[in-house]
């Protein structure tokens, strides 16, 4: 940029500025940094396995894990297909007889074994943490119904072939393989919040030396008290303080905040933030651990670590449903006995009820709804990287949206125009687009932008000059024309009319910026400049309010300026000038009142809110750190997606809710009935096991017909 553009905006130089490209320091760490990030990563995968282990029986959340019982449930399909062919009671249904040959009566027994060691042993192991907890829950029966199929089936080779029952093993084994595969695919994420924070951190210093010159040194090297030189464009190695030179620093890595900072001599700079075109020399004090960088890294830890255990609602009916099993098992057997003495028929209805009791239905019914629902959110711009997060959504009844590029675009914009006598608007916006045209200033970007979006035309203007702190002057038409602060019209003598000054005055009560066009030494119109609150905000929060949920909204901004944004939008709490390392805080006083609170932000320093709060939402168009600290992201930077997230989660619960009433009316019906009956059979409870799974499948997908607006 030009020096006359450099200068042409220095009344309100302080007041707004544009976003860095900081790209290619994203990928720079420290070694040192790098180490603290993946120890962190480490033992959040850690923590996230234990958690995941004592709400569902098994700590599998890995893509490893997931693709191992993908390739078990399909090698198992296809090698239950013989076992069906060649199974009495499927030929006798279907009315057809495979091809007989010497050892055919075998097939069922082998292809079923190898089934059961390929698909149900794994089972079997993930059922041993529930016993050693004593917590029963959907591994431990499964467990149980296969281990009674294979070894009643074995039995009944010997006592009556015709009873056995290996195509109801390899049949269950195929179904609870598909429900844990699509479970596990549907709860898969990456926690990589720590990794991104530390990608931020340069991995190299320019050291200056007591002779003057500079020194490339490993920023793990650095000590309090060195002078580092942070060139244009470089990441800050160091937290410090600026000892010579001044600069505009990008902060919004760390602040989330789009205004870069003017820093000179005694201001304090952030590790990992990014100067702007000037040079700066600054004194280290801190560094490493001690960074504030490290500090939000540290707090993003602690809040990982903090998430409380949820148990599956479809993993806490089998828990009851294996005591039910057991109980009624044990009944059949006394009962059985007590009335006809102890033999093979005994224990053929004993092994029908737990065969019976085996969730086929139940070990659908929720991964079927989760893995549908997690479509339905991507289709909807959601991505869902904790189900647990979506579950627990409906109960949201507090929200909290960092300001902005949340609630706002994060960017300057022309949020209002007045004119003097008979001046147009669309002439005095044209007249500003043209003395700003060359101008990259966040105040010259707004102006010009307000002139495209109404389609004006800049007309051609000559003898550009800059009025140093001041503002800029041109020509046009052979009159001077001039754009400028508060400042220009001191310069020029100039007192706004009633009507002007009245828009200025309002103007700077909502924290607007005020910029002046001043034509021929009269003053034609006066612009009013602010960050731009999205269109969808407004709906957004009445939305929210109809569904009953308070919403707050989070800033480092001053007071002024996120009461004016809150009376406008109708926000209900107000945090404002709240430091990067308190916003965590803000969420945990809102959990202490007794809240699920929900955390929408986009920048780095939201990462601790987004990990503290219930449920973290990021903006799509925020930073990675953002989104790798959040459960859920909203693909566009529409706040409207967090009501598509309520609503999606609601219709969710309730669909969990039908297919695990259809599941266990299956168990409550058949239990009894095959406990004290001979009218159901293994065979006859397969066909209806059978059915039930197929309904709560036909259920699940009508969750792709939720409103979710």
């Amino acid at each position: 940029m030009s020096s006359h553009q450099t200068d042409n905006h220095a009344s309100h130089s302080h007041e707004d500025a544009s976003r860095h490209d900081h790209s290619g320091h994203a990928q720079q760490r420290t070694t040192q940094t790098a180490g603290h990030a993946e120890g962190a990563h480490t033992a959040h995968q850690h923590d996230q396995g234990g958690e995941h282990d004592e709400h569902a029986g098994h700590g599998v959340d890995h893509s490893g894990h997931e693709k191992i019982f993908r390739n078990r449930f399909w090698i198992s399909l296809v090698l239950s297909i013989p076992v069906l062919l060649y199974s009495p009671s499927i030929q006798r249904w279907l009315g057809f007889t495979a091809p007989a040959f010497s050892g055919s009566q075998w097939i069922a027994p082998i292809f079923a074994t190898i089934v059961f060691i390929i698909g149900g042993i794994p089972f079997i192991q993930l059922a041993v943490p529930e016993i050693r907890k004593r917590k029963p829950g959907m591994m431990t029966l499964i467990t149980l119904a296969i281990s009674v199929a294979f070894i009643y089936s074995l039995a009944a080779l010997i006592i009556d072939p015709e009873t056995g029952f290996f195509w109801e093993l390899v049949l269950l084994i195929d179904v609870m393989l598909l429900g844990h595969w699509l479970e596990m695919r549907s709860i898969r994420q990456a926690s990589g919040a720590l990794n991104e924070l530390a990608k931020l951190m340069p991995d190299q210093a320019e050291l200056l030396l007591p002779d003057g010159s500079t020194k490339t040194v490993s920023t793990n090297e650095l000590n309090q008290g060195d002078i580092v030189l942070a060139r244009p464009g470089a990441s800050i190695p160091a937290d410090g303080e600026v000892v010579e030179g001044g600069s505009d620093v990008n902060e919004s890595m760390i602040t989330g905040e789009f205004r870069p900072v003017k820093k000179g001599p005694g201001e304090e700079v952030i590790a990992g933030t990014i100067n702007g075109q000037g040079s700066l020399r600054v004194k280290v004090t801190a560094t490493g651990d001690d960074t504030a960088l490290a500090g939000i890294m540290r707090l993003v830890e602690q809040a990982q670590a903090s998430k409380s255990d949820t148990q599956v609602l479809a993993d806490k009916a089998a828990g009851w449903l294996f005591y039910i099993a057991v109980a009624a098992a044990a009944f059949t057997a006394v009962f059985w006995t007590i009335g006809y003495g102890f033999n093979v028929e005994v224990i053929s209805r004993v092994a029908t009820v737990l065969v019976i009791a085996c969730p086929h239905a139940l070990g659908l019914a929720v991964p079927l709804v989760v893995a549908i629902s997690t479509s339905q959110a991507a289709t909807n711009g959601i991505l869902v990287r904790d189900r647990l997060a979506l579950e627990n959504a409906r109960d949201t009844n507090a929200i909290i949206f960092d300001k902005t590029g949340t609630l706002t675009k994060g960017e300057q914009g022309v949020v209002g125009v007045a004119t003097a006598n008979d001046w147009i608007e669309d002439d005095v916006l044209a007249l500003a687009a043209a003395i700003e045209g060359d101008s990259e200033h966040i105040i010259a970007q707004a102006i010009r932008q307000a002139a495209q979006e109404r389609s004006v035309t800049p007309p051609a203007i000559s003898d550009f000059e800059a009025i140093k702190g001041r503002g800029v002057r041109a020509k046009y038409n052979g009159e001077d024309i001039w754009i400028g602060g508060p400042r220009l019209l001191e310069l020029l003598n100039l007192t706004p009319d009633t009507e002007l000054d009245a828009f200025a005055r309002m103007a700077g009560s909502r924290a607007q910026s005020v910029v002046w066009l001043v034509v021929d030494h009269a003053i034609a119109a006066a612009f009013a400049l602010a960050d731009v609150i999205r269109p969808e905000s407004y709906e957004a929060i009445n939305r929210l309010h109809e569904l009953g949920i308070e919403v707050a909204m989070l800033t480092g901004d001053s007071r002024d300026v996120a009461t004016a944004i809150a009376r406008e939008l109708g926000i209900d709490t107000v945090f404002a000038e709240v430091l990067p390392e308190d916003k965590d805080k803000k969420v945990a006083e809102l959990q202490a009142q007794g809240k699920i609170v929900m955390m929408v932000g986009d920048g780095v320093n939201d990462a601790p809110a987004l990990t503290r709060a219930d449920i973290g939402v990021a903006i799509g168009g925020g930073t990675d750190v953002a989104i790798e600290a959040a459960d859920i992201i909203l693909v566009e930077s529409d706040p409207r997606g967090v009501v598509k997230i309520i609503n999606l989660s609601r219709a969710t619960l309730k669909k969990m809710v039908q297919n695990l009433w259809w599941a266990a009316g299956y168990n409550i019906v058949f239990i009894p009935l095959a406990a004290v009956s001979t009218f159901i059979t293994p065979a006859l409870g397969a066909v209806f096991m059978a059915l039930s799974t197929i309904i709560v499948a036909i259920n699940a997908q009508t969750l792709r017909n939720a409103r979710l607006d």
